[in-house]
């Protein structure tokens, strides 16, 4: 994976000229993604129990009637008998994004809603850990703790960090440090070095031998790497250790220097690992974008750089000059999968963004990748984001349902978020993001997301009967 960007040259101005700015981001949130997301029907009985699944017109499914989205769904998506707690955590996370961009508190009620219910209904206070799903007309919590994996606790954790990082609320961080230490002295395994997914075989098929690099991943991006600097200072130092830890046991046991991609799965059949589950560019290129973030929150300059400089070659390779557009992965025999998932577009996007901030040749990937999103990737009849889009037509592929146990909101938020951020920076215009602190932390202690940032001014206000607010403006955002 050769970069071939130092060797051409790019017109920046006009780059720049085509770059969507900031308010671009603000109308795409407000008008192709949070309609989906403000109908009755995604609110919940009560609101803030969100539903797992809904049909692609925004509707509840019906299982005695399934729409053709749901009665020819491919496997392993949809288990319309189970209420998923993941999916729950990240409706919660996507209305705190829409209020963190809009100051808007009817948003941050439902987060807060939704969180409400995740600590009445899916702790686990026997096990200290969550439930991943709720079963059956009864909802019945499970499955039993050796059976949950890893990355549905991360999960669990999504949508409360992010309610903790814009609130500070000292009861959402008891919460978040006992699952996180649960996870962290049930699921790691000294000797395999790394973070199992079960504690034990389970009857859905899932094995304590499986080595699963989301197993790993998803405690950082989950809600490590936005809580972290959130926490007070002897929780932070212990967190950042722990996430230095977890960079490593990414090289070290997923790594694969010849392709210098990450593996989905460290199997023992190392012949077998082409064609696995999440060998791909996304989680490729989010491993990178998140060891390139721990070495910035730590100071590691060496790590923060070899991981921005490997996520760079992973961007060259996906990207498709002919369409302007990302591609998933390669497949088994060296061609591209030039399919576009959702999920792979948004982290390809966010490190293409991290990229340019140091190097604007990057918007030459971005103005391209950004059209293609707002022009097919929405849904602009009925809202939200497809699935999959076809390369071969660039219309929707069938099969995959807008929302579902793995689709949720988090990720199409997320891109609109730092989406925002990157484009008010490199137009050279402050960032303005909205905050609910009941005392407002030391200016050195704020940061947008995941990144860091001057913090030029801090204006506070008072919602009546709701308490502090507080609209932060950042500049020099890296």
């Amino acid at each position: 994976m050769k970069s071939s960007l130092s060797v051409q040259y790019f017109d920046i101005e006009n780059l720049l000229r085509d770059l969507p700015r900031g308010d671009r981001w603000i109308s795409h949130l407000k008008e192709d993604l949070l309609p989906f997301w403000m109908m009755p029907s995604a609110l919940g009985e009560p609101v803030g129990n969100f539903p797992t699944y809904r049909n692609n017109d925004g509707s509840l499914v019906d299982p005695n009637d399934l729409r053709p989205e749901f009665k020819y769904v491919v496997p392993g998506i949809v288990w319309l008998d189970r209420d998923h707690v993941r999916a729950k955590s990240r409706q919660c996370f996507a209305y705190g994004v829409a209020y963190h961009m809009t100051g808007d508190e009817q948003y941050l009620k439902l987060a807060k809603a939704g969180v409400s219910y995740l600590r009445d209904h899916a702790l686990d206070a026997k096990a200290a850990g969550a439930f991943s799903y709720f079963s059956g007309i009864a909802k019945i919590p499970g499955p039993e703790p050796q059976f949950r994996t890893s990355q549905d606790l991360a999960y669990f954790l999504a949508g409360i960090g992010f309610l903790y990082y814009l609130t500070r609320d000292p009861e959402l961080e008891g919460i978040l440090l006992t699952v996180h230490d649960y996870i962290w002295f049930n699921y790691y395994d000294s000797g395999a070095d790394l973070f199992r997914w079960v504690l034990a075989d389970s009857p859905d098929g899932d094995k304590r031998s499986q080595q699963e690099i989301v197993a790993q991943l998803d405690q950082i991006y989950g809600y490590m790497m936005v809580v972290t600097p959130c926490l007070p200072e002897h929780h932070r130092s212990v967190w950042k250790s722990r996430l230095i830890k977890l960079a490593k046991i990414h090289m070290d046991r997923f790594y694969s220097p010849r392709t210098e991609m990450f593996w989905g799965t460290a199997a023992n059949t190392i012949d077998k690992r082409w064609g696995t589950p999440h060998t791909d560019f996304g989680h490729s290129v989010k491993a990178f974008w998140l060891i390139s973030l721990i070495g910035s929150l730590t100071d590691d300059y060496e790590m923060f750089v070899s991981a921005q400089r490997r996520a760079s070659q992973i961007v060259d390779s996906a990207y498709i000059e002919a369409t302007g557009s990302w591609a998933r992965c390669f497949k088994p025999d060296g061609t591209r999968d030039e399919d576009k998932e959702w999920w792979i577009l948004c982290e390809l996007d966010q490190v293409a963004g991290a990229l340019a901030l140091n190097d604007p040749a990057y918007l030459r990937y971005l103005v391209r990748t950004y059209e293609y999103w707002f022009r097919f990737m929405v849904d602009h009849e009925n809202h939200e984001i497809w699935h999959i889009v076809s390369a071969a037509t660039n219309r929707p592929a069938e099969g995959f349902p807008k929302q579902h146990s793995w689709k949720n909101a988090l990720h199409s938020f997320e891109h609109a978020l730092i989406g925002y951020l990157f484009a008010q920076q490199l137009h050279g215009e402050p960032a303005e993001l909205y905050f609910a602190w009941q005392k407002t932390p030391e200016k050195r202690e704020i940061a947008p997301y995941f990144y860091q940032a001057t913090v030029d001014h801090i204006d506070e206000y008072t919602v009546e009967n709701s308490g502090k607010r507080q609209k932060v403006t950042f500049t020099t955002i890296h």
